[in-house]
């Protein structure tokens, strides 16, 4: 059995770990596994894309298109072009993309286009919200996948209500746990925690990359001003994207209580997730890891593909709603906010469970 296995950006950096890691345990002499890794290289800055690899023992690329920063329309094109012909020259009996990320829409088109198996990790998830690009790269990529695995009940349902034959539709669980259970004993203290004389549970950390948040300066100067003001003395910790910094830049503003600090690796950022307070964020990926970890975590989006970090997680959903954000934060000052619960089966074993499935399909 042959599989590519695309990764673009950061967080499929996280899925495809665990993926490498279980065919190298459960490939055996009597049913083989050959993989090939393909790197769009959507994301290449160092610090979103190579520390990633060398800290979660994820093997040199067999390919790297190297396609780079570009309007969605220009990096779709590249990846396409380049993705085609990489399975021109090695064609796979199955391509394995993950996630929602630009490449995972431009290869699962390329895919289905040679007529070869394709299998997404991370399927079913929606958002309901049609202005997330990722929301279309996840509808897109769905819609022409063979074989689906899910991280939950509901990734089912939208499969099936969408039309997809029940039997070929998986729940594993969540890939992005295994990678965070399989690492917690190896995160590091990041190298800013000394020099900010940082205390565990005594900080904010926060992350914001969408552009419905730091695009409009305005609106995101706001948002920054707001979370300053509920923070109070508490310090606030922000590791900036890179289509951040040019924003933080040109505003004349000033931000006593934040420290803006470089992107982080996955192992010192878990370690900074682990030990804050709460985390605040856009992101997805960091409110599936925020529940496992039971940090309290405050999203500012109005909707989630992941209801299930909000009924059983940490997470709560607040967009730029003045009233909620209050509401949240004194839920946290006053040490009110509830405990995570066991979500089913984000147990550290979906990559075997998809592993296992694979050779089912192929051999038997």
């Amino acid at each position: 059995m042959k599989i590519t296995i695309v990764a673009g950006a950061r967080p499929n950096f996280m899925k495809i770990s665990p993926i490498i890691r279980a065919i190298e345990k459960l490939k055996t002499s009597t049913k083989p596994i050959d993989y090939r890794l393909v790197h769009t290289g959507q994301h290449y800055d160092a610090n979103l894309s190579d520390t990633f690899f060398e800290e979660l023992q994820i093997p040199h690329p067999h390919k790297n298109l190297n396609i780079k920063s570009g309007t969605q329309a220009e990096q779709t094109a590249g990846i396409m072009i380049g993705f085609e012909n990489e399975l021109i020259q090695n064609r796979p009996d199955f391509v394995i993309v993950v996630g929602d990320v630009t490449s995972t829409m431009a290869c699962a088109i390329v895919t289905k286009k040679a007529n070869i198996s394709l299998i997404h990790v991370e399927a079913g998830i929606r958002s309901g919200d049609l202005t997330m690009p990722e929301e279309i790269n996840r509808m897109v990529t769905d819609s022409i996948t063979d074989y689906f695995f899910t991280t939950s009940e509901i990734a089912n349902q939208n499969l099936i209500k969408s039309g997809h034959l029940k039997e070929n539709v998986f729940f594993v669980g969540n890939v992005m746990i295994d990678t965070l259970l399989q690492n917690l004993n190896h995160i590091k203290k990041p190298s800013f925690w000394d020099d900010l004389n940082l205390e565990t549970e005594k900080y904010y950390l926060l992350t914001l990359h969408r552009p419905s948040n730091v695009d409009e300066a305005s609106s995101f100067i706001e948002l920054l001003i707001d979370i300053s003001i509920h923070a109070g003395d508490i310090p606030i910790v922000f590791p900036v994207h890179p289509r951040t910094q040019q924003i933080l830049r040109e505003t004349k503003k000033d931000f006593p209580n934040y420290h803006f600090v470089e992107p982080q690796g996955y192992l010192s950022f878990i370690y900074a997730l682990k030990n804050s307070k709460a985390i605040l964020t856009d992101s997805g990926g960091i409110t599936e890891e925020a529940s496992i970890l039971n940090v309290p975590c405050i999203t500012f989006r109005n909707s989630t593909e992941r209801p299930e970090t909000c009924e059983l997680g940490t997470n709560v959903l607040v967009g730029n709603n003045k009233k909620k954000i209050s509401e949240a934060f004194q839920k946290l000052k006053n040490s009110q906010w509830p405990d995570g619960k066991s979500i089913p089966l984000w147990d550290g074993k979906a990559s075997e469970r998809i592993i296992s499935t694979l050779i089912k399909i192929y051999y038997e």
